[in-house]
């Protein structure tokens, strides 16, 4: 079993940054593809980011055309968390964002792909 506990979420103008962090424990996640999605009111969950290792020290980032260019995904093997740093964010950025881990290194933008989820963290950008 993964536990993930996501934090980093909170209200923040148009054009301002967050980052969101995503610890994990009850097992170590370096070969995990490892992934953030959100849900907005009355919408479904949407991928936003993914990373899958690719071999080595090298992993594979993937990003939603929506946020390509905007946010940036990465991973801290030796302290087993996942972060997105979010820039220049806009208002239809507004949403729960969720912290997900696949048990192998599949991953992709399907969330029904993967098997751990956290609680999700509120990020809220203002016009």
């Amino acid at each position: 079993q993964v536990q993930l506990v996501e934090s980093g979420g909170g209200l923040v103008q148009a054009g301002g940054s967050l980052r969101l962090s995503c610890v994990a424990s009850g097992r170590t996640i370096p070969n995990y593809a490892m992934g953030w999605f959100r849900q907005a009111p009355g919408k479904e969950r949407e991928f936003v980011a993914g990373t899958t290792w690719s071999g080595g020290n090298t992993y594979y980032g993937d990003y939603a055309d929506s946020v390509k260019g905007r946010f940036t995904i990465s991973r801290d093997n030796a302290k087993n968390t996942v972060a997105l740093q979010m820039n220049s964010l806009k208002p239809e950025d507004t949403a729960v964002y969720y912290c997900a881990a696949d048990g192998t290194n599949r991953g992709g933008r399907n969330p029904n792909k993967y098997v751990y989820w956290g609680q999700g963290t509120q990020v809220t950008v203002s016009s």
